[in-house]
């Protein structure tokens, strides 16, 4: 039985650390108060996120978290679920009005610990816009021995990115 849970225990700590949504949240938008908004993409708009992105859309519907204080938008939030190398990972996505990320932050890691992205790395993403820069031949520096992490990160931001400008910036 001690065989069994032994590796549990070794990746439990880092488990552990990662925060909740309503925590992430949070970290992102400090003092703000949250809507839940869904959105059900049409057709039109999901080809549009996709050619925007350069990545796939993984679904047409999608729950979005605007932050304001004091009745001002001050950014809004996408939780964005996608597969790592075999599992799953949920990134929060935190992006200022004007369709810059804020804040990259990982809320659930289904992979071996050992490819989770490292803060300092993330924090690359952190000011970054939609732009063909926005990649890992731009101004994202890989992630030696975590290349999938590294994909499925830049694509979310750009995802992310993407919808913003469709939800929010092309829709006024």
């Amino acid at each position: 039985m001690i065989r069994v849970l032994a590796p549990l225990a070794f990746s439990l700590p880092l488990f552990a650390t990662l925060p909740s949504t309503q925590e992430a949240l949070a970290l992102a938008f400090p003092g703000a108060q949250f809507t839940r908004r869904e959105f059900v993409l049409s057709e039109a708009q999901a080809g549009q996120v996709k050619a925007l992105a350069q990545v796939e859309v993984p679904g047409r519907w999608l729950v979005v978290y605007e932050a304001r204080k004091n009745g001002t938008l001050v950014g809004v939030g996408f939780f964005d679920t996608h597969r790592v190398r075999t599992l799953n990972e949920t990134l929060l996505v935190a992006l200022a009005p004007e369709g810059r990320v804020l804040r990259v932050e990982a809320v659930a890691f289904h992979e071996p610990a050992e490819y989770m992205a490292k803060e300092a790395w993330v924090k690359q993403f952190e000011g970054k816009a939609l732009d063909p820069q926005l990649s890992l031949k731009g101004s994202i520096h890989p992630l030696s021995g975590a290349t999938l992490t590294a994909h499925a990160m830049t694509d979310a931001a750009r995802r992310c990115l993407a919808l913003h400008r469709v939800l929010y910036r092309e829709a006024k």
